[in-house]
C-alpha cells in the first residue's frame, strides 16, 4: 500500500563544477549536476533530474550511492543563455515522490571577442590589436615617453559585457585593469601604462603589446593579435645589426 509521505522537501541541486557565478561555454560542454545524500536515502531509489521542468537524466540508486553525492549529467542541448531552474525528485518504493527545493542557474556562452579558437595559444582574430598614438606606432617609445607612461586604446568587442576583466600584456608585464561598468560597455577602455610597467618590462626592438579578456562566468577570450613596438633602444646592445655585422657573422663555407 503506498502511503503518503510526510517528508520536508529535499535540499535543491547543486553544480557539480562551475564558475563560481554561473555557467560558461566549457562546463556546459560536461555539466554535471550534484544531488547530496538524503535522508533515507536507500538502494533501488531513482532520481529523477528536471532542467526548466523537462526531464533530462535519471539514476537508479545502487549500494555504493548510499550516503554519496550522487552526480547527473545534463545533455549539452539543454543548456542556453539566461536562466534555467533545476530541481529533482526521488522515488521510493512505497513512498510518493519527493521533490526537491529549486536551483536558479546563470549560463553564458557568449565569449568575450566571439568564440576564440579551441587551440590553446591561438590569437583570437575577431579582437583588435591595441591601438597607440600614430607617432608613438611608427617611431617607438623614446625615454622621455618611458618616463611619462603611455597612452592606449583597447577597442569595443564583440560580447562586451559588465565585470569583464581586461589583462594587458606588455612584453613579459601583465597588467590587471578595473572590471568594466554599465558605462563602459560599447565604448573604447582607455588605458595608461605607468613608467613602472615599460621599465620593467625594459627595452625593446620588437616589444609584444597584447590583451584578454575574462568574463564574469570564466570565458575566456585568448589574446588579440599582438602589436609590435620599439621600446627606447638606448642599450647599445639592443641595435639593430648592420648588414656587415650579419655578414661577418655567418658561418665561412669551406
Amino acid at each position: 500500500m503506498t502511503s503518503t509521505s510526510n517528508k520536508p522537501e529535499l535540499a535543491a541541486p547543486t553544480l557539480a563544477q562551475s564558475h563560481r557565478s554561473g555557467i560558461n561555454i566549457t562546463s556546459a560542454a560536461h555539466l554535471l549536476i550534484a544531488v547530496a545524500p538524503y535522508p533515507g536515502m536507500d538502494e533501488g531509489d531513482l532520481i529523477e533530474l528536471y532542467w526548466d521542468d523537462c526531464y533530462v537524466a535519471s539514476k537508479a540508486l545502487i549500494v555504493d550511492d548510499v550516503n554519496q553525492t550522487v552526480q547527473l549529467r545534463v545533455p549539452e542541448s539543454f543548456v542556453v543563455n539566461g536562466t534555467s531552474h533545476v530541481h529533482y525528485r526521488v522515488m521510493q518504493v512505497g513512498q510518493d515522490p519527493a521533490l526537491s527545493l529549486t536551483t536558479r542557474l546563470q549560463i553564458k556562452l557568449d565569449c568575450p571577442g566571439g568564440q576564440a579558437p579551441a587551440v590553446s595559444g591561438d590569437e583570437n582574430q575577431s579582437l583588435a590589436p591595441v591601438n597607440l598614438p600614430d607617432t608613438i606606432r611608427r617611431q617607438g617609445v623614446n625615454p622621455n615617453q618611458i618616463k611619462r607612461g603611455v597612452p592606449l586604446t583597447i577597442e569595443p568587442y564583440l560580447n562586451m559585457a559588465i565585470d569583464d576583466e581586461i589583462t594587458l600584456q606588455w612584453g613579459d608585464v601583465r597588467m590587471d585593469l578595473p572590471k568594466l561598468t554599465a558605462g563602459d560597455i560599447g565604448q573604447p577602455i582607455q588605458v595608461w601604462v605607468p613608467p613602472a610597467i615599460i621599465l620593467e618590462a625594459g627595452e625593446d626592438l620588437r616589444l609584444e603589446v597584447t590583451y584578454c579578456i575574462l568574463d564574469r562566468v570564466g570565458n575566456n577570450s585568448r589574446w588579440a593579435p599582438p602589436r609590435m613596438l620599439k621600446i627606447g633602444c638606448a642599450n647599445p646592445y639592443l641595435k639593430v645589426p648592420l648588414k656587415e655585422e650579419l655578414k661577418a657573422a655567418e658561418p665561412r663555407k669551406k
